[in-house]
Parts: C-alpha cells; sequence; structure tokens
C-alpha cells in the first residue's frame, strides 16, 4: 500500500474552519506561516517579481532549474484566515489580503502585485521623500515602464510625474519572505494582531 498522507498545507477546504478577523482577534490564535511564504522551504524558493506580477521558484540545492509556482493554492497559513495585513519596511502602505474561503499563497501574491502596481504614489507621499529618493523612484518608474516593454505603450503609459507604488519600492521588489515583527505591526499601526505580517523584500 503506498504512502497515503497528505501534507497539512494541501490546498482543499477539509482542513479546520476558517478564522474570520473577530474569530482571530477573540480566539488570539498564533499563526503558522506556510514554509514558503516563511521563506523557510527546503524544497522551493518562491521568486515572485512585484513588478512584473510573475511567480515561480527553484529548488535551493539544485538553482540552475526553474520550478512553476505548483504550492500556489495551498493556504498561507494554519489555521486558515480570512484576511492578512501586510506591511513592509519599505513603503508607508498597508496590503489587505482577503479571501472568505481562506487566504491561499496565489491569493498574498496576486494583491501584493495588485496594490503596487495599480495604485499611484499621491503628490503628498512623494513630497516626503528626500530629493535623492526622490530621483532613485524616477529612475525606478523608467526601468519598471521598460520593463512592461509593447504593452505599456498602448495601455498602460503613465501619465508625466505619476508614480506607481512598486516604483517607491526602487530596486527591492522581489519577494523575500512574510515574517512576524510585533514590534513593528505596533510602531506602523499602533496594535499587533496574529495575521499581521512583515513583507521583507530584496533586489
Amino acid at each position: 500500500m503506498g504512502d497515503s498522507t497528505v501534507s497539512k498545507w494541501s490546498a482543499g477546504v477539509g482542513y479546520g474552519p476558517v478564522l474570520s478577523q473577530t474569530d482571530l482577534y477573540l480566539l488570539n490564535t498564533e499563526l503558522q506561516l506556510h514554509p514558503i511564504m516563511a521563506g523557510a522551504s527546503h524544497g522551493f524558493h518562491l521568486m515572485f517579481n512585484l513588478v512584473t506580477g510573475s511567480t515561480g521558484g527553484f529548488n535551493p540545492n539544485d538553482r540552475d532549474r526553474d520550478i512553476p509556482f505548483s504550492a500556489k493554492d495551498e493556504p498561507a497559513t494554519l489555521p486558515r484566515v480570512q484576511d492578512l495585513i501586510i506591511i513592509t519596511e519599505s513603503s508607508p502602505w498597508c496590503t489587505v489580503v482577503h479571501n472568505e474561503r481562506g487566504v491561499t499563497m496565489g491569493d498574498v501574491c496576486s494583491t501584493i502585485w495588485k496594490e503596487y502596481t495599480e495604485n499611484y504614489v499621491t503628490e503628498a507621499e512623494f513630497n516626503v521623500l528626500p530629493p535623492r529618493l526622490q530621483e532613485q523612484v524616477k529612475r525606478a518608474a523608467t526601468h519598471n515602464n521598460a520593463s512592461g516593454a509593447a504593452w505599456n505603450m498602448y495601455y498602460n503609459t503613465p501619465a508625466p510625474n505619476r508614480y506607481k507604488r512598486v516604483d517607491w519600492l526602487r530596486d527591492k521588489y522581489y519577494f523575500d519572505g512574510l515574517s512576524k515583527k510585533d514590534s513593528y505591526s505596533i510602531q506602523r499601526l499602533g496594535f499587533k494582531a496574529p495575521n499581521i505580517f512583515v513583507l521583507n523584500l530584496t533586489s
């Protein structure tokens, strides 16, 4: 008889309840991050580019071969939750990932990508940056728009002096895992919660 064990991270709805925000706060349940989201998976390192939205990965022991992100439908946390709140030390914004059936790793990637590519930096936000960083954001916008190649020419040409949130990240636009930092959550949001995670980025 073959090995019939099922991974606790398997995709599907039959793996315990999905906790709402209220459930989570009342129970004060500690969430376990999926090893891929935490950057701790031994067999798969996620390569998620926030500029293009592309996801894939590689085995850290065999870096020469790309692997598709086939685990994207697996839950991002256990227990599963309806909402994840993601902040980062690289930008001032807060991303809320929502899925009534439980947030998956694919939800995390697609929501972060949309938040950073579909929303523009306001003039007030941009003016808070020192001149040196403003120049870096402008250069990043030029580079990121060039990455979009022909599609940008016709469908997505930004207005002059309008920068997307992804441009704010400058050269740090690759996902480098989520982590728990309660002290930073309190500093940024004024409170901590089991479903608040910090997005780490790298170049």
